[in-house]
This record gives C-alpha cells, sequence and structure tokens, in this order.
C-alpha cells in the first residue's frame, strides 16, 4: 500500500470512509460485518479511518462510529502502521 504523509503522519493513500457503517447508504450492517470489514482493510494496509462523532447521530448515538472502528482496531493500536 503507497503512504501519503499528512502533516507529521504517514498514512495509507487509501482510506476507509466509515460512515455507513453507522448510517448514509441504506441498510447498516451488523455490528461484527463492520468489525471485519474494517480489520481486512488494516490488514491490506490501510491505516487511515475517516469517521466523525455525527455518523452515530442519526441511527444510533453521537460516538457509534469511532467506538465501532476502536473494537475493530483494538488488537493493532500498537502497530506501527498506527503510530
Amino acid at each position: 500500500m503507497q503512504k501519503r504523509k499528512l502533516g507529521n503522519l504517514e498514512v495509507s493513500a487509501i482510506g476507509v470512509g466509515c460512515m455507513g457503517f453507522s448510517h448514509g447508504y441504506g441498510k447498516v450492517p451488523e455490528a461484527d460485518y463492520s468489525i471485519n470489514a474494517l480489520r481486512k482493510a488494516f490488514e491490506a494496509g490501510c491505516n487511515f479511518f475517516d469517521t466523525a462523532e455525527v455518523y452515530g447521530d442519526v441511527v444510533f448515538y453521537p460516538g457509534h462510529n469511532e467506538e465501532l472502528v476502536g473494537k475493530a482496531l483494538s488488537s493493532v493500536r500498537a502497530a506501527p502502521a498506527l503510530q
């Protein structure tokens, strides 16, 4: 996966937009599906995940999307790609 500099961070050139895991594109997928998709993206070299507090506000509650991403990536937070 190609990388790009974003300020002082090095991030994957391809990112994952996470809004659809909480609302926005029809039926929201099950949490397990979303978590698996996020983990697969990380395994493919992605370390740039776009989320916002407001993504969860429509169907769930503010912060839902961040919690979902946090659960998905909790096991890899110390990985060099995220530092």
